[in-house]
């Protein structure tokens, strides 16, 4: 089994992966041509067409990354191969400290303290407890679900959207069509942990942001395309007077790095992140990576991903 490594830190992938796969070779996209063509199997984050279209013999991929979007709609993507993606492999922990900041920050008043502190203006704003700030979370997979379970242990009252029918204690659970409505109505903070498919770019619109309370939030570690930038603005209104939309944490964009004449930069209730929330701890994903390696190369079955439903 030869197993071509495209990412950054691809050696200490390469090294880590060779240390789990005794008799595997395994190479990275640095490798020459002729190595590269004759991989098996494709362990990579975003891999250029380029490189795609020269592997000839390929069985099979695996995401290195719980997005996979950018692979999806890659146009040289070999079809029919199964494709697996990494779900959750240590992303989960630091995704729920992202969020449960993210809360904090709105529901402790940091954001206001913040802007204070610029106009040198001494002023206390009565705290709103726990139980009256809840909390929405789109997207209940592997890291969501986990996500809505911290905050849930936190205190908040919380309030999950999947696309199917799911169970989870201590979180209040809407599906379908006709339960995100009635969970936007209800949150304070909405946290965004949807993937990147046809059916949720911009699920954010103007129509969801103004079902939102009044002084609604918005936190989104997940993916850029879920929100419709020029919606999100108008529901923020223009300088430091809250619009409908009090503020937003924002770690995804739909061009990353997010160009430097964007308005979210500068927005004064904006706080931006360079794609942080998520690092992928090297040791539990590679784990991961090497189970789904051998997996495939035994022709055992794999939780391969649905290209028609993107994820």
């Amino acid at each position: 089994m030869r197993v071509l490594v495209h990412i950054e830190e691809a050696d200490a992938w390469r090294d880590a992966l060779a240390e789990r796969l005794p008799g595997a070779e395994v190479i990275t996209s640095a490798a020459p041509a002729e190595a590269r063509r004759r991989a098996d199997y494709l362990a990579a984050w975003k891999p250029p067409a380029a490189l795609l279209g020269e592997l000839e013999r390929l069985k099979g991929i695996v995401n290195l990354g719980a997005g996979v979007d950018a692979l999806l709609n890659n146009p040289a993507l070999p079809r029919g191969i199964p494709i697996v993606k990494l779900r959750d492999a240590g992303m989960a922990g630091p995704i729920a400290d992202y969020v449960r900041y993210g809360v904090l920050h709105f529901q402790r008043d940091f954001d206001r303290y913040a802007r204070q502190q610029g106009r040198a203006e001494w002023r206390e704003h009565r705290p709103v407890d726990k139980a009256d700030w809840p909390v929405g979370v789109l997207g209940l997979g592997a890291i969501g679900a986990r996500v809505a379970g911290a905050l849930a242990e936190d205190g908040f009252p919380v309030h999950g959207w999947s696309r199917s029918a799911k169970a989870l204690p201590g979180v209040t659970c809407h599906h379908g069509d006709a339960g995100l409505p009635a969970l936007l109505g209800r949150v304070m903070s909405l946290v965004l942990l949807l993937p990147d498919t046809p059916a949720t770019r911009h699920v954010i619109d103007t129509d969801a942001l103004a079902a939102l309370p009044e002084g609604a939030t918005l936190i989104n570690p997940g993916r850029g395309s879920l929100i419709d930038e020029a919606a999100l603005l108008e529901a923020l209104g223009d300088g430091e007077a809250e619009g409908r939309l009090r503020g937003a944490l924002l770690d995804a964009f739909p061009r990353e790095p997010l160009p430097a004449d964007s308005p979210l930069w500068h927005h004064p209730r904006v706080r931006v992140t360079p794609h942080m929330a998520g690092p992928t701890p090297l040791g539990e994903a590679v784990e991961q990576t090497a189970t789904a390696l051998r997996a495939m190369a035994a022709g055992e079955p794999v939780e391969a991903i649905d290209p028609e439903a993107g994820y």
